[in-house]
């Protein structure tokens, strides 16, 4: 039985987290080898590098997460939203999805209630994006592989000195800012938003949506049978309880003196021993 342990160091962030953890968690385990290995009988061989070539592991798809940032109560959306826009964002979604279009899981949060068409939409846009980072993936491991045969530079060494990673250092760009806000009109104007949008949200547990139409939260409800279960209980207890105050009626009444409030000494003609008994309170019990 092999052991694989995945662990995340994160150097530095401009936003969406999920969707950079993802990507390098599953080119991690692709990219691993463990040593090859023969099995005999019941003699296990597990073979140095040296002796065979390590093999890889079998990975049968890439789930990849796709994140998407609302806007408006739902009404925009951007994809892959950076660290500023996560600040300034009403709900997250984020679609995890291979290449064959399987949804893996999807979770959302934020204060936006998403209807079914925002789903749906989300969900075809992120069959687009999953396609694009898979083919990226599977380029990126063949490079390296490349690299590696010939003997040149790879991996993250390669990217230490040109401060890729951590400084994001990149080249210089010019930005065009003229017309931004009129370029931004249009942009808006043909967004497609959806048909049904919600300006108040309904949420029953904070920090988590309600997708379509959905039903009430059951947290902390009780089944039939713990419900009777805490009927006898409850029963138990106040006819125990009752018990309790009739003994100690009882027993006060009986072992106190009404004029001065003394303690009465009782003989047992048997073992002709003297007993002084004092009220006491008994023990209630309580649920």
């Amino acid at each position: 039985v092999w052991q694989i342990r995945l662990d995340m160091h994160l150097l530095n962030h401009d936003g969406n987290i999920t969707d950079a953890a993802s990507i390098a968690g599953i080119v991690a385990l692709c990219h691993f080898r463990r040593p090859d290995v023969s099995v005999q009988g019941e003699e296990v061989t597990v073979y140095t590098p040296e002796e065979r070539d390590p093999v890889p592991l079998s990975i049968h798809h890439m789930p990849i997460c796709v994140s998407f940032a609302f806007f408006h109560q739902g009404t925009y959306l951007l994809v892959d939203p950076t660290e500023r826009e996560e600040r300034v964002m009403d709900g997250l979604l984020v679609i995890a999805m291979n290449k064959h279009h399987e949804i893996c899981t999807i979770q959302s949060s934020g204060v936006v209630m998403l209807v079914q068409d925002q789903i749906l939409r989300c969900s075809k846009i992120t069959a687009v994006k999953v396609t694009e980072i898979t083919e990226l993936i599977q380029k990126a491991l063949e490079n390296d592989q490349k690299a590696r045969k010939e003997g040149g530079k790879f991996g993250f060494a390669e990217s230490i000195p040109n401060q890729r990673i951590t400084a994001f250092k990149m080249e210089s760009a010019a930005v065009d800012t003229n017309d931004v806000e009129e370029q931004a009109g249009e942009i808006i104007a043909k967004a497609d938003p959806p048909a049904e949008v919600f300006a108040n949200p309904v949420l029953h547990t904070p920090g988590t949506a309600q997708i379509g139409e959905g039903i009430e939260s059951s947290w902390g409800d009780l089944e039939e049978s713990e419900k009777e279960e805490a009927a006898e209980e409850e029963g138990e207890s106040e006819a125990a309880a009752f018990e309790c105050e009739k003994v100690e009626t009882e027993d006060t009444s009986t072992m106190r003196d009404t004029k001065n409030d003394e303690p009465i000494v009782l003989s047992d003609s048997e073992e002709e021993e003297v007993v002084i008994l004092e009220p006491q309170e008994l023990p209630r019990k309580t649920r």
